[in-house]
């Protein structure tokens, strides 16, 4: 079978699947932008890099960007069909970014499976969580339901489509979830294990770190109001206070991800720091930025207590990972972590805006890691039994690549 993965930022959510799909005996190629110079584990071929939507009345903007994006994969869809004479079987691309919108008319008899991450919505998820941004202006609220149009259109044009969360299935439509597959990408706990032999170097200093250290540990692409950044530098100053001895380590970005950039020009990272600071010893605060994914693991290893936080939005692999690697997971208590937490079996949860339940969670496990023990191993059987990438998440993704839509 001729597969043809579509996404922007190829691997990416397809990291896994594209080359046990290869080995399995498929043709296996990728389409994705020109800018992308990630690595690749099979063939690709790029599209030109469209060009950036400035103009036009604002609601309408976001969906002009993706048909722009979408109209480039096109261009080099029919440059594979009409040169190279390439016509997949299956097409399994992210709708997120607008590329498989225009698939259908280059390749009408190929399946397009789409992967399918949320559904934006002015209500009831991440807009208007958070009371210190609030989004309940009647301009907000179109503009996010503007944002939603080229994924419900790439959603009807599927055959069908893939979510990793049930949480994250149900932010779409009634009337489209039939069309979904609930499979995660999948974690792999051969490599994401307990290590007690771990260490962990602070470069700048003589700090060296080893399992069962007293150390708390935060992990976000970008540090950031909607993976609680915020919440959790407001829990530090009374943490540090009680425990002298402990030291954070955070790993992330200084910029955003995800929701607009601080307007008074800042950093989100240098806002809540410059809030702390004064309040307690900041010496022992320490920032990564983003790391190898090596001295990641070895941070998740060494963490006596892990925080993990979230808006109601996309849950993050680092959350699966942490437990995979027996991290004690303390987690704030919305949708899609319940999915995966249960308080007091694999993990602790704690309101996402509860300041001092945070520093008297964190403080609990740094004091008492035997406490922590029974929810380190829980947490671990759980991400095998759900989430194992070999034996749990590979078999559904290539049954769902290979079946789904027909």
């Amino acid at each position: 079978m001729k597969i043809l993965f579509v996404h922007q930022n190829f691997p990416g959510q397809f990291v896994h699947l594209a080359p046990a799909l290869k080995q399995r005996g498929h043709q296996v190629l990728a389409l994705t932008c020109e800018s992308n110079t990630r690595p690749s584990p099979v063939e690709v071929a790029k599209y030109r890099t469209p060009p950036k939507v400035n103009t036009g009345p604002g609601l309408s903007r976001h969906f002009a960007s993706c048909a722009e994006r979408g109209a480039k994969a096109a261009l080099a869809a029919r440059q594979l069909r009409d040169r190279h004479g390439f016509v997949p079987d299956v097409i399994f691309g992210h709708s997120g970014w607008g590329e498989t919108l225009f698939l259908k008319e280059i390749w009408p008899e190929a399946r397009l499976l789409i992967y399918a991450e949320l559904m934006y919505r002015a209500t009831g998820l991440d807009s208007g969580f958070d009371p210190e941004f609030p989004r309940s202006e009647l301009d907000a609220r179109l503009l996010i339901t503007a944002r939603s149009a080229h994924l419900v259109q790439a959603m009807v044009q599927a055959d069908a489509a893939l979510c990793p969360t049930a949480f994250q299935a149900a932010t779409f439509p009634k009337i489209l979830r039939d069309k979904i597959t609930i499979c995660h990408d999948g974690i792999d706990t051969d490599v994401v294990r307990p290590n007690p032999e771990a260490r962990l170097d602070i470069p700048g200093t003589t700090l060296s770190f080893r399992s069962g250290d007293e150390v708390i540990s935060f992990v976000s692409r970008s540090l950031e109001p909607y993976r609680g950044y915020h919440s959790f530098m407001r829990a530090l100053p009374q943490v540090l206070a009680t425990r002298p001895g402990a030291h954070v380590v955070i790993v992330g970005a200084e910029g955003q991800s995800y929701g607009p950039a601080p307007r008074d020009g800042l950093s989100w990272k240098a806002r809540y720091l410059d809030e702390i600071r004064g309040r307690c010893d900041l010496s022992r605060v320490h920032f990564l930025g983003r790391v190898p994914y090596a001295r990641y693991l070895s941070l998740l290893q060494v963490s006596r207590a892990h925080a993990y936080l979230t808006y109601p939005f996309v849950l993050g692999w680092s959350l699966l990972e942490a437990m995979a690697a027996e991290a004690h997971v303390i987690a704030s208590d919305t949708a899609p972590v319940r999915e995966v937490i249960e308080d007091g079996r694999n993990g602790r949860l704690v309101d996402f805006f509860d300041i001092k339940g945070w520093s008297r969670t964190l403080t609990e496990a740094l004091a008492d890691p035997a406490a922590g023990v029974p929810l380190r191993a829980a947490a671990r059987r759980d991400v095998i039994a759900r989430y194992d990438l070999r034996s749990q998440s590979l078999p559904c993704l290539m049954d769902f690549v290979e079946n789904a839509g027909q």
